[in-house]
């Protein structure tokens, strides 16, 4: 199968409505993963409420989602930051009143070699991955807990198993994310709230691409070329989406506390 049989493949199907009548919270939703996620979870029934800090793509992603009828709105928010994060939840639950799902995929990266990270390179990082996501579900799991049902989602990576070179201080940020995940799995497992990671390599977004351009700045082995010998091809953001719809509907009612790798074999071999 070549890419634009793939992309045929992956535009949205009919719907079978497997996320009708839930509120669902994406950070980092304006773009690449995030936006193919907000188009799904659209598509599958969900009221959907994207923070992102990238104000023309959000805007651009609602009116578009709203022309189909979408129940869509997007908030302009740093989920780094506190204060944005406690208005924003404010703002879904005075419209919507609860949050059923969370999908937790604002990040970012910094490539560089390890001595040649700064403090603040380290700040940003942990702020971007780890912060954001310990700070939306510090704000959204009350809720979920006094309902007795809710499921959070992380985009966690492949990192946290497979380390590359010249990325050390964003695995450090998305390994403590990842594994806060699972622990909120684990205290958390008899409330009707489950948690879950999603573990992809390269996709083909504006992240993933940016991140092949720096890796092969430092000479790191990094072209599509190479990506195509490590896990077969890049990867499509709307197959990482479509794993994250299953991890939000109730189709995976029993798993919780996982990590679901998107990487067509990358950690296996």
């Amino acid at each position: 199968m070549n890419i634009s049989q793939i992309n045929r493949s992956m535009k949205l199907k009919p719907a079978l409505n497997r996320l009708e009548g839930r509120i669902a919270v994406i950070s980092g939703g304006a773009n690449g993963v995030g936006a193919a996620a907000s188009r799904l979870f659209s598509n599958e029934g969900a009221a959907v409420v994207i923070l992102d800090w990238d104000r023309a793509s959000g805007e651009a992603l609602q009116v578009e989602l709203a022309d189909t009828g979408a129940d869509v709105r997007f908030i302009y928010a740093d989920v780094s930051k506190p204060e944005d994060v406690a208005t924003a939840i404010d703002l879904v639950i005075t419209q919507h009143d609860h949050i059923d799902i969370l999908f937790n995929h604002a990040g970012s990266i910094i490539v560089k070699p390890f001595l040649d990270y700064t403090i603040e390179d380290w700040d940003e990082m942990m702020n971007s991955n780890a912060k954001s996501a310990f700070l939306v579900t510090r704000a959204v799991l009350p809720g979920m807990l006094e309902r007795g049902y809710g499921s959070i989602i992380n985009t966690s990576s492949t990192a946290i198993t497979v380390c590359s070179k010249m990325e050390s201080v964003y695995i450090a940020s998305k390994s403590a994310m990842h594994q806060l995940a699972r622990a909120i799995a684990v205290e958390f497992r008899d409330s009707g709230v489950r948690c879950n990671n999603i573990c992809p390599n390269f996709v083909r977004t504006k992240h993933g691409l940016e991140e092949m351009a720096q890796l092969r700045a430092f000479g790191v082995l990094a072209s599509e070329d190479d990506v195509n010998t490590l896990q077969g091809r890049i990867c499509e953001p709307e197959e990482v989406a479509t794993v994250a719809l299953f991890l939000a509907s109730d189709e995976s009612s029993f798993v919780n506390g996982a990590e679901i790798f998107v990487d067509n074999t990358f950690t296996a071999v």
